[in-house]
């Protein structure tokens, strides 16, 4: 057995798998990770929810291979900042959807909790901020109970 620390550089976009779009009308897929696991970079077990908001273009997600690609990350080291990062950058370069919210709410670890929000429709994500539903919204899909 290895000892050696896995750290963001070891996270595989290669097991996302993109299937075609089976419809050319417009349409919205919510995907919500309940436990999803990583190492923090204290190398301590951290625990989140993820949401996905994706409208896809000509590809759609496979979610048996997401589910591999969300559970080798229980294994790196790495930060939320990162990771929320890396994992939207990885989704949006395999399915070129034409909206990928990712929101990210981590559990409390000393009393703190962090919620993460990157959507691909901000200008300062390249988007053109068209559909404004996440300004000051509350999407009750994405409630903690």
């Amino acid at each position: 057995m290895s000892n050696k620390v896995k750290t963001y550089e070891s996270i595989a976009a290669s097991l996302l798998l993109a299937l075609p779009n089976p419809s050319s009308a417009d349409y919205e897929i919510k995907i919500k990770i309940p436990e999803f696991t990583f190492l923090g970079v204290g190398n301590q077990p951290d625990f989140a929810q993820i949401f996905l908001t994706f409208y896809p273009g000509d590809k759609i997600i496979e979610l048996k291979a997401l589910k591999q690609y969300v559970y080798q990350l229980r294994d790196i080291v790495v930060s939320y900042e990162r990771l929320i990062n890396i994992i939207y950058d990885q989704l949006m370069e395999t399915f070129v959807p034409d909206r990928l919210r990712l929101v990210m709410n981590c559990n409390p670890r000393g009393g703190i909790s962090s919620h993460l929000t990157i959507d691909s429709d901000w200008k300062s994500r390249g988007g053109e901020d068209k559909y404004k539903d996440w300004l000051g919204a509350k999407d009750e899909w994405m409630r903690l109970d």
